[in-house]
């Protein structure tokens, strides 16, 4: 009787652990994206850029991504996407060729994937940062 009664303050014990954890991972996440929603994306002064391979990347838990921006005589070549750690966004992915048409970082967050759309273009903005963009 006696171990029965520690079997179950054990299990409760573990279920309430689990429950803690779960709580403050779900508040993890909500503050992140909340803060990657209210943050702006800067443009970048493509003429300040120098030629070159360029690698950017961002992340905010849970969505993350990874490009290879090359850039040359001021602008943007050619952006590849090499990681992109999304959840649901996958339409996002269309952002590299939006900013490679437009030669700018303001291009629209495509809906639906808005998170990863930012998560994106952040990415990008720290590559041409290192260019000098």
């Amino acid at each position: 009787m006696k171990k029965r009664y520690i079997a179950i303050i054990i299990v409760l014990l573990v279920l309430a652990l689990g429950f803690i954890t779960t709580k403050i991972l779900l508040t993890r996440f909500e503050g992140n994206l909340k803060q990657l929603a209210l943050s702006e994306i800067s443009d970048v002064d493509l003429a300040a850029a120098e030629d070159g391979i360029y690698i950017g990347s961002y992340s905010a838990f849970p969505v993350s991504a990874e490009v290879r921006v090359t850039i040359k005589n001021h602008f943007i070549v050619d952006i590849e996407l090499l990681k992109h750690d999304n959840g649901q966004g996958q339409g996002a992915e269309i952002i590299p060729e939006n900013v490679i048409e437009a030669q700018s970082l303001k291009v629209d967050s495509v809906s639906g994937a808005t998170y990863s759309s930012k998560v994106i273009l952040k990415a990008i903005q720290n590559a041409i940062l290192k260019a000098g963009g």
